[in-house]
């Protein structure tokens, strides 16, 4: 049996909980969709589904090759209307990833305002704070921070971000402004694992790079953490600059270390086939391109 055909009722037998159900919504008999599984699972030699008697529902595996067949299926169906001329309109799912607080306060305007302009898609966003293998874990399209690895994806840088040291008015009421790295010594630290898991915070001085262990009072997981308790008064933290830039505007919190910032980071937006990718993943692309700069040159 043709593989496409078998995923898409493997994807109707998911979607519709069962044999006989997904026989009537593609108008073929229960038999058909039987040995359309059998013949799958035999020929990946995996189990992909768990009958019982009164539901049927996927392994481990099946869920991860349903997604995996809904793409596909998406993939080919774009790609037969851009050979009859009817690739205008983006159509299918997409999958975005970034990181969690910049695909939380970037990423997601860009996303909505992609489902608005284009109605026949939808989008998974995976915000995470790692990264993401986009083969491995069927990734559409990546906002990445930081230079990237030499690989075969294609990307288009967006901007930049900068580290920066900031800390509270009040705390730097009560114990002074560092103007050198080597003075946070002497200061309480918020070191956010987010931003880099040591303690060691890089500068950079006349050209020179130059490295200050920090001694952190507070050790947290989560970029929103340091800054909350940055803002707070508890001591010194450092963010990234489109993570700070609400603060810093509205005076909550103070650019500490300024003269000794290391280079900016890159931003880029990463896929897998560059313009030859389908019409869903160069349309979000290019929204996304345009949006993260103006948010980025704002920043």
């Amino acid at each position: 049996m043709d593989r496409l055909y078998t995923m898409a009722i493997f994807v109707a037998v998911v979607d519709e909980g069962g044999f006989a159900p997904a026989a009537r919504k593609l108008n073929i008999s229960p038999p058909v969709v039987t040995r359309a599984i059998s013949d799958l699972e035999d020929s990946m030699g995996v189990r992909l589904l768990t009958r019982t008697t009164r539901i049927v529902t996927t392994t481990d595996a099946g869920a991860r090759y349903v997604d995996d067949c809904r793409r596909i299926l998406a993939d080919v169906a774009e790609a037969e209307q851009a050979a009859l001329g009817l690739h205008a309109e983006p159509r299918g799912r997409l999958v975005v990833t970034a990181p969690v607080m910049f695909g939380q306060m970037h990423v997601a305007p860009v996303v909505t305002a992609y489902l608005t302009r284009h109605p026949g898609t939808e989008v998974e966003c995976r915000f995470l704070d790692r990264i993401v293998n986009l083969m491995e874990e069927g990734i559409d399209v990546a906002v990445r921070l930081g230079k990237l690895a030499d690989s075969s994806f294609h990307a288009r840088e967006v901007g930049r971000v900068r580290h920066i040291v900031c800390a509270a008015p009040a705390y730097l009421e009560r114990h002074g402004k560092p103007t050198v790295p080597e003075a946070l010594d002497g200061h309480v630290v918020i070191q956010a694992t987010g931003i880099t898991a040591t303690s060691d915070w890089r500068f950079q001085e006349d050209g020179e790079a130059r490295t200050v262990r920090v001694t952190p009072r507070l050790v947290v997981n989560s970029n929103e953490a340091a800054m909350r308790a940055a803002r707070d008064g508890f001591g010194i933290t450092r963010i990234l600059s489109y993570m700070a830039a609400p603060s810093l505007r509205d005076g909550s919190l103070v650019a500490l270390l300024s003269d000794y910032a290391p280079p900016p980071l890159p931003v880029s937006v990463v896929n897998r086939e560059g313009r030859r990718s389908s019409a869903k993943v160069r349309t979000f692309v290019d929204l996304a391109a345009s949006t993260l700069r103006s948010a980025l040159d704002e920043a």
